[in-house]
């Protein structure tokens, strides 16, 4: 991977979509990153993160290109570029998520590491997001017997909780894969988490429920599964344990009731399924991601935002209007893109969002 590339895809507010517009506009990674001017990542501070992932031992999994995940790429909002630490043929078997609470009970940690064991063993890569609990127990039980992946919220760098950092290296280096979308030195923040659990959805086929109270973030996982045609696996509890709510309204909507790994194993499709409109009915919204605040526009991009409407507009009518030299007009409308404040249309125009 280039270093303009990387660059490129490092460049906040650069989302799968933004690359593709950036692209097809300019051609070429380079000529993207003269049109961002100071607002690319800079050269120095990407060329030391390549280094230092080079250093790890880990790969660069760049969105169309070979090696990144098939599954996840389907995604609409699939991450442009991943780190990944470790053995890049987890992603070659079929692969199973198992997600549930991060308090779960004795027995439920045990479930979930017997279950990982049993699948694993049959050449199932067990997928989850090396939080505390079910987590935990999932990544613990595959390294018996197979392979596991550890999608993460932060850098690579960064083991989130804590505890599990000797995990995570145990993964990286006995078979599995440990999967980030954030730069190295990112430490996780609550907007990371649900971008990190679409990629433990992403990356499978199938996603095992074990332990989850109402409204819990664990649903919210298995909600962008059934969104993506994941197949929904799971576990009952006992009633009267909330931890169990979540679960067993799963599987009174439809989900497949997962007491063995033959339950999982004769259930899981060779490819993504279709929508359940009761399951998606029954799972809670993914909540608004946090936002920074943005930065002040530019002295042009003020000057733009003045100038533009709802109506679409043609960019020469707007630079006829702000008296803007054609340099400074395509920058200003650049950083007004990235910001989400513009949105490109057909015919070379422009209107507010």
């Amino acid at each position: 991977m280039s270093l303009a590339a990387f660059r490129l895809a490092r460049t906040e507010g650069v989302g799968p979509a933004m690359h593709r517009r950036l692209m097809a506009r300019h051609g070429s990674a380079e000529a993207a990153l003269d049109a961002l001017g100071p607002r690319a990542c800079p050269r120095d501070v990407a060329l030391r993160e390549m280094e230092a992932l080079e250093r790890m031992g880990a790969h660069l999994l760049f969105l169309g290109a070979p090696g990144y995940p098939s599954l996840l790429a389907e995604l609409d909002d699939a991450p442009l570029l991943l780190a990944a630490q470790g053995d890049m043929a987890a992603l070659d078997q079929r692969c199973v998520a198992m997600v549930g609470a991060r308090n779960a009970s004795a027995l439920g940690r045990r479930f979930a590491e017997d279950l990982a064991d049993a699948l694993a063993v049959r050449d199932i890569t067990i997928v989850s997001g090396l939080a505390r609990g079910i987590d935990t127990a999932a990544h613990l039980g595959a390294l018996r017997s197979g392979r596991t992946v550890a999608a993460v919220a932060g850098g690579l760098d960064q083991p989130y909780p804590p505890e599990n950092a000797k995990l995570q290296a145990r993964i990286a280096a006995e078979g599995g894969l440990v999967l980030s979308e954030a730069p190295l030195g990112a430490a996780p923040r609550e907007r990371h988490f649900p971008r990190r659990n679409r990629i433990v959805a992403g990356v499978s086929l199938g996603v095992v429920v074990v332990e989850a109270a109402l409204q819990s973030g664990t649903l919210i996982t298995a909600r962008l599964a059934a969104e993506a045609g994941r197949e929904l696996f799971a576990v009952p509890g006992h009633p009267l344990d909330p931890r169990c709510r979540g679960s067993n309204e799963l599987l009174r909507r439809g989900a497949q009731i997962t007491e063995t790994a033959a339950d999982v194993l004769d259930h899981l499709p060779t490819a993504p399924v279709a929508r359940r409109r009761m399951l998606l009915d029954t799972l809670p919204q993914a909540p608004e991601l946090p936002r920074e605040a943005p930065p002040a526009p530019s002295d042009a991009a003020a000057q733009l935002l003045e100038s533009l409407g709802p109506t679409a507009i043609s960019v020469d009518e707007l630079g006829r209007r702000c008296q803007l030299s054609p340099s400074v007009l395509a920058g200003a409308l650049m950083e007004l893109e990235l910001a989400g404040r513009i949105e490109t249309l057909p015919g070379n125009r422009v209107a507010l969002r």
